[in-house]
């Protein structure tokens, strides 16, 4: 009776372990990993849903499996003089949140406080939403304000070129447009703390997945007012604050000091990074980071002025800096080596 009820409540864990990731053939993965019927496995998922673990929608072919919320909730907040992103952290989030891992409670922290004090200070709206659900697994916030929108708020105040180039600049870090009162660092770690990461405001969506160099980047047709921030996270990740910093810092420096810089973000539509102006909006302000680290992915090709502007040009006004590349395929590999070839001779096209 033992070795059955054990068995069974292997089965069981491994159902909510992988329930999210299978909402729809969560049977079939569990059938196939114990190597047991689906009669078998839909008496465990009937059992997790009587119990509270999951719940079930949908009817016969359609029915999917979704971890039960230990906590769902939401809150809207109006602004004024009085909100501040630590008092609601305190007395709304923390608690909500109940019992994590220390690490995990401190990327909480951070994450909600960065991004709650943002919509504060610089949306320019009227009301901020906060939504918050928790499961056995895994825990996500959505923050949601009425305001400008953080990447047309971007554009203009940097006098960039579109929303899209905004998403450039933000996956850069060190991006802010109140010097004064902001570093620029926290959406570019927040971003990189969780598992997920996103933001939708006007017509972008942008997006970052722990363990992925690049960034996402979609355009869609409809706009949306403000600004949505999602962020999730496993409730027993090893992550913690201080080994997303060290990425990004240098081994003789402890300051913020790396960065990745997604080259397709400078690619518009079916162009091609040809030229050395498209280079030089990549190179924007990465002067101010010790090691930058070009990621071509997804990038099929490259000119060659718009490699030697990168690779020579740029390299050779800045001998203090580091500059790398990965994700180049054969193609660009071969264009960055012509760059590199050339150092201290002219370029075909400076004849």
């Amino acid at each position: 009776m033992t070795r059955v009820r054990t068995r069974g409540e292997k089965i069981r864990q491994f159902i909510v372990a992988h329930v999210e990731k299978h909402p729809n053939d969560i049977a079939k993965i569990t059938a196939r990993e114990f190597e047991i019927s689906r009669q078998a496995v839909n008496k465990h998922l009937r059992r997790l849903v009587l119990e509270n673990a999951l719940d079930a929608k949908g009817v016969t072919r359609n029915l999917s499996y979704h971890l039960h919320p230990l906590e769902d909730w939401q809150q809207s907040y109006s602004f004024t003089p009085e909100l501040a992103e630590d008092i609601v952290w305190r007395n709304d989030i923390a608690p909500r949140l109940g019992e994590l891992p220390d690490n995990v409670v401190d990327i909480w922290r951070y994450g909600f406080t960065e991004m709650f004090n943002n919509a504060i200070d610089h949306s320019a709206g009227s009301v901020i939403q906060v939504n918050l659900r928790k499961t056995a697994t895994t825990s996500e916030l959505a923050i949601f304000d009425d305001g400008i929108g953080i990447f047309k708020k971007i554009q203009r105040a940097l006098d960039l070129l579109d929303e899209r180039h905004a998403v450039l600049e933000l996956s850069k870090g060190k991006l802010t447009t109140d010097p004064a009162n902001h570093t620029g660092e926290g959406i570019f770690f927040t971003s990189r703390m969780f598992d997920n990461f996103k933001i939708l405001s006007g017509g972008i969506f942008f997006s970052h997945d722990f363990g992925h160099e690049e960034d996402w980047i979609l355009e869609g047709s409809r706009a949306a007012a403000g600004t949505a921030v999602w962020m999730k996270i496993s409730n027993h990740t090893a992550r913690t604050t201080k080994k997303v910093f060290d990425q990004f810092t240098s081994d003789d420096d402890i300051g913020f000091s790396k960065t990745v810089v997604p080259v397709r973000l400078a690619q518009y539509g079916d162009d091609k990074l040809v030229s050395r102006s498209q280079a030089k909006r990549l190179l924007a302000r990465v002067d101010r980071f010790r090691t930058v680290i070009f990621d071509f992915n997804l990038v099929e090709s490259i000119g060659q002025a718009f490699a030697d502007e990168i690779f020579r040009v740029f390299s050779k006004k800045h001998p203090e800096m580091s500059l790398l590349h990965s994700n180049a395929n054969k193609e660009v590999e071969a264009m960055i080596n012509r760059a590199h070839l050339n150092d201290g001779a002219l370029g075909l096209e400076d004849l």
